[in-house]
C-alpha cells in the first residue's frame, strides 16, 4: 500500500490555514535597521593562485569527536558556530586580498589544478574514508613539500583548519560581484543582513515540506508571499505561491499549470493524471519572444510538449515582443487547428532588460484562451522603485509570474518566487503524502505547503527576504534599484560617446549592451563583422585571464556575423560612475591589445 497519493479533492489554500496560525501566534517580525557597506577593492593583482600552506595549529581532536563534530542547533549550537564563523570571516578577508580584484588571474586549467590540490590536500579523510595526499596531477605532496605545480599541500588536519583553507581558496577563486569590475551577469552582491539571516536558516535547517519541520518558517513564507502578491497587484487572499530555486523552476511551474489548465479544459481530462497521449488532438503551442529565456524551451521538453512546441515571436529594435507578430501567430494556430496553451511575456530580458507589452499580451491571451505567464525574474525588481515600477504596467493581469530576489533583490541564491493570481489554478500540483501532510493534521489546523512546490525538501528561503524587507523596506530597496539604474544610464553615456565603443540601446533597467569597434588601420579588414566578433569575444577572455574584469558576452538575434556584443549588468549599488567608466576603458585597452596580437599572428 502506498503512503503517497494524489489529494482529492485538491486542497490548495494551505496559506489560509497558515494565516490563521499566524493570527493565533500574534508574533510579528522585529523591525531592524542597517545598511550593507561597500567592499573595498584591493588594488594589487596577484599573478597566480595562492600556494597551499600547512595548518596554523595541530588538531586538538580526532575526526568525528569534539568541536569538529559539533552541531549548529540547540542551546549549545551558537557557541560551536561562533569560532567557526570567525574562521570563515577571516578566511574571506584573506582570500579577497590575495585575489586582489574581481576574479583571480589565470586560465581555467590553472584554477582547476589549484582547487584540486587544495581539496585533496586538506581534511581528515576523503569520501572513501582515507586521507588524501595526492594531487590531481598524480604527484604525492606531503605536508610542507611542494608539488610539481608549485603548490604546497598540508598534512591531514581537522575541519576548522580545512574550513579556513578551503574558504580562503573559495574566496580567492570566486568572481566577486561586490567588485565594481565584476559586471557580467544577473549575479548580485548579496546584502550582509540577508547573508546573516541565511546563516540562521542554515543553522536551524527547517524544511518547508511539513509544518512539524518548520512551524515558524511555514507561517513566515505564507505572510511574505501575501505581501509580494500585493506588491504585484494580485488579491492577497486569492493568490498563491511558493519560494523556488529561481526563474527556471518558476517558469516550469507556470507552464505546467498552463498545460494542465488549458489543455485539460480543451480535452475534458486531468492532464496531470492521464498524461498527454490520450489527450492530444490539437497540437499544444507556447508562444514566447525570440529573446525569451531558454528555460521556456527546456520546460516545454520536460512537460512532454517538445521544444518545437514553442513558437518564437519576432521582436522590435528594442528587443520587445512584437504584438502584431504575436497576433498573427495566434491566428495561424487557429487556422492550423493548434491550441495555444500559453503566452510567455518577459519583463526584463537577460541582456537588455527589455519589457514586453504586458497589457497587449494579456489581451491576446484572453482572446485566444491562453494562459499568460510573465517571466519577471529580472524586471520584477522594478516593483521596488517608484521610478521604474510603471514599466511593469499590466503585470497584475498575468495568470502566473516569476520573480527572482537573487537578482534585483540582493539576496544570496536561491531566492526565486512563483505566484499565481488564483489559488484554485494550483489544483494539479496538490499532493497528499501521509507522512508529511495527513488529512487529519490539516483538519486539526496544521497547515502544509507541500502542494505548492515541485520540491519536497525545501529550505526556508523566505526568511532572508522577510528580514531584508523588514530591515530596508520597499523604499530602501527601491533606492538600491534606482542607484543601479543610474549607473547603467551613466555607463551607457560613456559607451555612446567613446569613439571605440558602440552602444546598442539605451538601458531599460540596470544593464546595457555594446561592443568594441576595431580600428580599421588596414584596408584588408574594412568593416569585417567577423573580425569584430572575434575581437570582442577574445578581449572578454583576456580580461578574465588577466583578472581585470568580468564582462558579459551575448549575441543579438538574427543570423550571420556581426552580432557578438559585450554586456555590463550593474547590480552593485555601491559602485560609482567613475568605476564604470574605468571598466569601459579596460574594455577598450583589451580590445586594442587583441588587435595588436592579431596583427602579429
Amino acid at each position: 500500500m502506498t503512503t503517497e497519493s494524489r489529494q482529492t479533492p485538491p486542497r490548495v489554500p494551505a496559506q489560509a490555514s497558515a494565516q490563521q496560525l499566524a493570527d493565533q501566534s500574534g508574533q510579528q517580525l522585529a523591525q531592524q535597521s542597517g545598511q550593507a557597506s561597500a567592499q573595498a577593492q584591493a588594488p594589487v593583482r596577484k599573478p597566480a593562485w595562492p600556494a597551499d600552506h600547512a595548518p596554523d595549529h595541530a588538531p586538538d581532536h580526532a575526526p568525528g569527536h569534539g568541536p569538529a563534530a559539533a552541531l549548529s542547533g540547540g542551546v549549545a549550537g551558537p557557541d560551536a558556530l561562533a569560532p567557526l564563523v570567525s574562521t570563515v570571516l577571516d578566511a574571506l578577508v584573506k582570500g579577497a586580498k590575495t585575489r586582489g580584484g574581481p576574479v583571480a588571474p589565470g586560465s581555467p586549467e590553472e584554477a582547476a589544478v589549484a582547487v584540486a590540490e587544495a581539496f585533496h590536500g586538506v581534511g581528515a579523510t576523503g569520501a572513501g574514508g582515507h586521507t588524501s595526499q595526492t594531487s590531481q596531477t598524480g604527484h604525492t605532496s606531503p605536508a610542507g613539500q611542494t608539488s610539481q605545480t608549485g603548490h604546497t599541500s598540508p598534512a591531514a588536519h581537522t575541519s576548522p583548519a580545512a574550513l579556513d583553507r578551503l574558504t580562503e581558496l573559495l574566496a580567492h577563486g570566486s568572481a566577486d560581484p561586490a567588485d565594481a569590475s565584476c559586471a557580467a551577469h544577473l549575479h548580485c552582491p548579496p546584502l550582509a543582513v540577508a547573508v546573516a539571516a541565511d546563516l540562521a536558516v542554515s543553522a536551524l535547517n527547517p524544511s518547508q515540506d511539513s509544518w512539524d519541520q518548520a512551524p515558524a518558517a511555514t507561517v513566515l513564507e505564507t505572510l511574505l508571499l501575501q505581501e509580494l502578491a500585493e506588491l504585484v497587484g494580485y488579491d492577497r487572499e486569492r493568490a498563491a505561491g511558493v519560494l523556488t530555486s529561481g526563474g527556471t523552476e518558476s517558469n516550469l511551474m507556470g507552464l505546467m499549470l498552463a498545460r494542465d489548465r488549458v489543455l485539460g479544459a480543451a480535452t475534458g481530462r486531468q492532464i496531470e493524471l492521464t498524461g498527454l497521449r490520450p489527450a492530444l488532438g490539437a497540437r499544444p503551442r507556447i508562444l514566447a519572444s525570440a529573446v525569451a529565456h531558454f528555460s521556456v524551451q527546456r520546460a516545454a521538453a520536460l512537460l512532454g510538449l517538445g521544444e518545437d512546441a514553442v513558437l518564437c515571436v519576432p521582436v522590435d529594435e528594442q528587443l520587445r515582443m512584437d504584438t502584431d507578430a504575436l497576433a498573427a501567430l495566434l491566428d495561424g494556430c487557429a487556422e492550423r487547428g493548434e491550441l495555444p496553451i500559453a503566452i510567455v511575456a518577459t519583463a526584463g530580458t537577460t541582456d537588455t532588460g527589455s519589457v514586453d507589452p504586458l497589457r497587449a499580451c494579456a489581451a491576446l491571451a484572453a482572446e485566444h484562451g491562453a494562459w499568460l505567464h510573465v517571466d519577471a525574474a529580472y524586471g520584477g525588481g522594478a516593483l521596488l522603485s517608484d521610478r521604474l515600477a510603471p514599466l511593469l504596467d499590466g503585470l497584475e493581469l498575468a495568470d502566473s509570474l516569476s520573480l527572482d530576489w537573487h537578482k534585483l533583490g540582493w539576496q544570496p541564491a536561491a531566492a526565486g518566487v512563483f505566484l499565481v493570481a488564483e489559488s484554485e489554478t494550483y489544483a494539479s500540483l496538490a499532493r497528499r503524502a501521509v507522512y508529511l501532510n495527513p488529512a487529519d493534521d490539516e483538519e486539526a489546523g496544521y497547515p502544509s505547503l507541500l502542494g505548492l512546490s515541485l520540491r519536497t525538501t525545501r529550505r526556508a528561503d523566505a526568511f532572508k527576504i522577510a528580514v531584508t524587507l523588514r530591515t530596508l523596506g520597499r523604499e530602501g530597496l527601491g533606492r538600491l534599484v534606482d542607484a543601479c539604474h543610474e549607473l547603467a544610464l551613466s555607463g551607457a553615456r560613456t559607451a555612446r560617446n567613446h569613439p571605440c565603443l558602440e552602444l546598442y540601446a539605451e538601458p531599460v533597467l540596470t544593464a546595457f549592451v555594446f561592443r568594441y569597434l576595431p580600428v580599421d588601420a588596414d584596408e584588408k579588414h574594412g568593416d569585417d563583422e567577423q573580425r569584430s566578433d572575434d575581437i570582442n569575444a577574445a578581449l572578454r577572455r583576456r580580461l578574465l585571464r588577466e583578472g581585470r574584469a568580468v564582462v558579459g558576452r551575448t549575441e543579438l538575434p538574427g543570423e550571420g556575423p556581426g552580432r557578438v556584443r559585450l554586456k555590463l549588468t550593474l547590480l552593485n549599488p555601491h559602485t560609482t560612475a567613475e568605476e564604470v567608466e574605468r571598466l569601459l576603458l579596460e574594455v577598450v585597452a583589451a580590445g586594442r591589445a587583441e588587435e595588436e596580437a592579431a596583427a602579429l599572428r
